[in-house]
């Protein structure tokens, strides 16, 4: 296997719930995904097969080369970089954000007794400068609001030299200005022809950075289309994506959708007054 990821037939069945159906899909060598779709669209059930956590119920799921189940998955991990909601819980309040990043080398999370050279501190602090977060270095990641705790996270998931990176819901939880921010930083790095294959997992077709090349569009654990953004990431992809009719805007880089139909004005109450028994 040369792909990335090299999805046959992948399925992932969790007691009566199908979580994934037959999901054929590849990610090559330079290439920039975003996964769009619903809440439970199944978007990190997927997430979590490419990052060799879970397995397939049925079907073969190939990652880097290796197929799971017949491979070392501890082996496989340290080849990709995952930032997620998940991983983020497990980060101690109290560790310093510099030893958040830096501890990826080892791939634990907590500094124990490991040490590390010039080398690793010297990438750990270039990934939080280039991420807008140098600033933070001596500050506990207790302490870091959710966009700059966001910054670290990616600053950690890059810190191996990862051959896939996966972002899950990485603008999650923030603020206009700190998402705008965010979207721009990835743009950078999707940009940069040395970066890993990227994957980034979202609900919103404004969070699509620049330079992001593939578009796989998902729904009740299906595909509903994939393939290059802009010819996939069309209006009737996307209204069959969320059950509802969409508009969809492109304007430079950006990606923007709205309803195609008025809300049902009789639905919205109208009157400010209050009437007080």
């Amino acid at each position: 296997m040369s792909d990335v990821l090299e999805f046959a037939g992948v399925s992932v069945v969790r007691g009566d719930n199908t979580l994934l159906n037959d999901i054929t899909w590849e990610v090559e060598e330079g290439q920039r995904w975003v996964v769009l779709g619903p809440n439970g669209a199944g978007k990190t059930t997927l997430l979590q097969v490419a990052a060799g956590r879970i397995h397939p119920t049925t079907g073969v799921a190939g990652v880097l080369g290796e197929v799971l189940g017949a491979v070392d998955v501890f082996e496989l991990r340290p080849r990709i970089g995952l930032s997620s909601a998940a991983i983020a819980e497990r980060l101690p309040a109290d560790e310093l954000v510099k030893d958040v990043v830096v501890t990826a080398s080892y791939g634990i999370v907590g500094r124990w007794r490991e040490s590390y050279d010039t080398l690793d501190h010297a990438r750990a602090a270039h990934l939080l400068d280039a991420l807008g977060a140098a600033h933070l270095r001596d500050r506990t990641f207790g302490t870091l609001s959710e966009g700059e705790r966001k910054r670290v996270q990616i600053a950690r998931a890059l810190m191996t030299d990862p051959e896939l990176m996966l972002l899950d819901e990485p603008a999650a939880g923030l603020d206009l200005g700190g998402r705008e921010d965010l979207v721009a930083r990835l743009g950078a790095l999707a940009a940069d022809v040395a970066a890993p294959a990227l994957v980034l997992v979202t609900h919103h077709v404004e969070e699509i950075p620049p330079s992001f090349t593939d578009v796989l569009l998902m729904r009740g654990g299906r595909i509903v289309a994939a393939g290059p953004v802009e010819i996939t990431l069309t209006a009737a992809n996307l209204s069959e994506t969320f059950g509802l009719p969409l508009l969809v805007e492109r304007h430079g880089e950006r990606w923007f959708a709205r309803a195609a139909a008025k809300v049902d004005e009789q639905c919205i109450p109208m009157s400010s007054t209050v009437l007080v028994h």
